[in-house]
């Protein structure tokens, strides 16, 4: 049993090695009030963030942002200006410029949060949400009503990038510790596959299958071989010289 406690505790304590270098992902710090995006465990980019003034959680009733494993279920708002006020996840047509006073809709762009563990089951139902904020003086600190708000060109440049399904951590501590992508990097769900190098045949192989090919090669019909011989005997008779009849 002492075995089996030191084996788990060694692998909880392995286990955010494990995930810093996994796949690629969104990771929010309450922490440090920052949303990082991971590619094949490096990092593409870093944007402010606010979470819940309320804490965090799960429960219903509560305007808490839950923590743990979740997952882009849908996206709302393509090709929406900046600044689009939605209600309802419907575009309303109105646009509200950054620190537009007194108003605190969901603008922008609607990043739509599925919970992936018992303690955040309810995050799609409560609708939790990555979105945009005309208040982006309260970015960096906690100010939201349990949602992850953006400034509205950082949730534009987040939504073009994530795909459904993108998976979103939501952590207590700091960001993990990872190196930065190269310039050019991109998100992908999952990393692109090596082409395919052609193959390459050893000179005795071409050669061999030079001569299965010949080997293969069909032969000529029995009906073609006998009209051939047939020709070739007319023209041998009608070249033969003709004699008269003798006295």
């Amino acid at each position: 049993m002492l075995r089996l406690t030191l084996a788990l505790g060694a692998l909880i304590a392995f286990a955010p090695g494990l995930w810093a270098a996994g796949p690629s992902r969104i990771v929010i710090s309450v922490k440090e009030q920052k949303l990082m995006v991971m590619a094949n465990g490096e990092r593409l980019a870093v944007y402010p963030v606010s979470t819940s003034k309320f804490g965090l959680g799960d429960d219903w009733g509560h305007m808490t942002t839950p923590l743990g494993f979740l997952q882009v279920a849908e996206k709302i708002g393509d090709h929406a200006p900046v600044g689009a006020v939605f209600r309802n996840r419907r575009f309303t047509g109105e646009i509200l410029k950054p620190n537009a006073p007194g108003r605190d809709p969901v603008i922008t762009r609607i990043i739509w949060l599925k919970g992936l563990e018992a303690g955040n089951a309810h995050a799609f139902s409560r609708c939790i949400y990555i979105h945009g904020t005309p208040e982006e003086r309260t970015i960096g600190k906690p100010a939201s009503y349990g949602c992850i708000r953006m400034k509205s060109q950082d949730v534009a440049d987040l939504y073009a990038q994530l795909p459904i399904g993108t998976l979103v951590e939501i952590v207590k501590d700091r960001l993990p510790d990872v190196p930065k992508a190269p310039h050019g990097a991109t998100f992908t769900l999952n990393p692109p596959k090596p082409e395919a190098k052609p193959e390459v045949k050893p000179e005795a192989q071409l050669v061999a299958d030079e001569s299965e090919k010949v080997a293969e090669k069909p032969s000529e019909k029995p009906a073609e071989k006998r009209a051939e011989k047939s020709r070739t005997v007319k023209k041998a008779l009608k070249e033969q010289p003709r004699f008269g009849r003798s006295a």
